[in-house]
């Protein structure tokens, strides 16, 4: 059972959070639709604190999200439609059913077939929407909702037993892309040296056939001229996903802390040009490529943040 000092806190955001519905104008004009991209928000904000191992900026963003649960479970009391203790019972009989190794006789071998008996309990539970991929949300960002896909095609028997699976499939999806440019009709921007977008800077001299400079891509990002490559893209993204699936890794995580380390290094390439006396903007691509190596071989330097042990 919850301490008395949880259960007196609880009872405080309660309150907090119905009279912040009565009295502020602004929370008065909320409902679901609106409150809920701010929940999102917190969510991000709340999952970036855990991956970067701040417990004081932790629980400080797991009050937010706690507020937001409240709040929207007071939208649902307001019609009638449940509240926050229903909430909470529903989803303490929704653990207790899908942890029957936890709170039943069923017995499991390893965490991998906790996950394949969760989906096969979930699948089976009243009013769920049928079929393999039922209730997967379409408005996942993209990365989360290719996982979600992935491990529900794996919880239906449909997945390689180990990594070197899908590390084979996204180097064949490599090759496929490669060859997908190497056909189109616009040559794409060519990357210098050894580097990628993570490590250096991309040579926007590559021109068209005709000498034209690079055509704009196609509609809002869409396939464009190049319907080809959008496809094998489409692929390599895929198949990257389902290697961080493989290795339990949270590929929006991994995307996350790739651009803050490329981030961080532009930030001191543009430093070190400043303190050189030189304008980034008005320095030749090898001038700045010159910066940015020096800040990447700044950065791999710099001591390693040692992960918080575990107790």
């Amino acid at each position: 059972m919850p301490t008395p000092g949880i259960q007196q806190a609880l009872g405080r955001l309660d309150d907090l959070t119905r009279r912040l519905r009565r009295e502020c104008p602004w929370d008065r004009a909320q409902d679901e639709r609106s409150i809920v991209p701010h929940t999102v928000e917190e969510a991000y904000e709340l999952a970036d604190a855990a991956h970067a191992g701040d417990d004081a900026r932790l629980a400080d963003e797991l009050g937010d999200v706690l507020f937001q649960v409240h709040f929207l479970a007071l939208l649902l009391e307001e019609r009638g439609a449940g509240d926050l203790g229903a909430v909470a019972d529903n989803c303490a009989e929704k653990l207790i059913r899908r942890h029957p190794h936890v709170f039943a006789d069923t017995e499991v071998r390893d965490a991998q077939q906790v996950l394949r008996n969760w989906e096969a309990i979930k699948r089976e539970e009243p009013g769920r929407e049928p079929g393999l991929f039922g209730e997967v949300p379409e408005n996942l960002p993209a990365l989360l909702h290719a996982r979600k896909v992935q491990r529900r095609a794996g919880a239906g028997g449909f997945d390689f037993p180990g990594v070197d699976g899908p590390l084979g499939s996204l180097r064949d999806e490599l090759e496929e892309l490669e060859q997908a440019l190497e056909s189109s009709p616009r040559r794409p921007q060519r990357l210098r040296d050894p580097r990628s977008p993570v490590h250096g800077g991309w040579d926007d001299t590559a021109a068209e056939p005709n000498g034209d400079a690079p055509a704009a891509p196609g509609p809002a990002g869409g396939e464009g001229a190049r319907p080809e490559a959008f496809h094998e893209l489409g692929d390599v993204l895929f198949a990257a996903v389902n290697v961080a699936r493989k290795l339990d890794l949270d590929p929006e995580l991994a995307l996350r802390a790739a651009t803050k380390r490329f981030r961080v290094r532009m930030e001191s390439a543009v430093a070190r040009a400043e303190r050189a006396g030189e304008r980034w903007s008005d320095l030749s691509t090898e001038r700045q490529l010159a910066h940015y190596a020096a800040a990447r071989l700044e950065q791999a330097q710099a001591p390693a943040r040692r992960p918080r042990e575990r107790t």
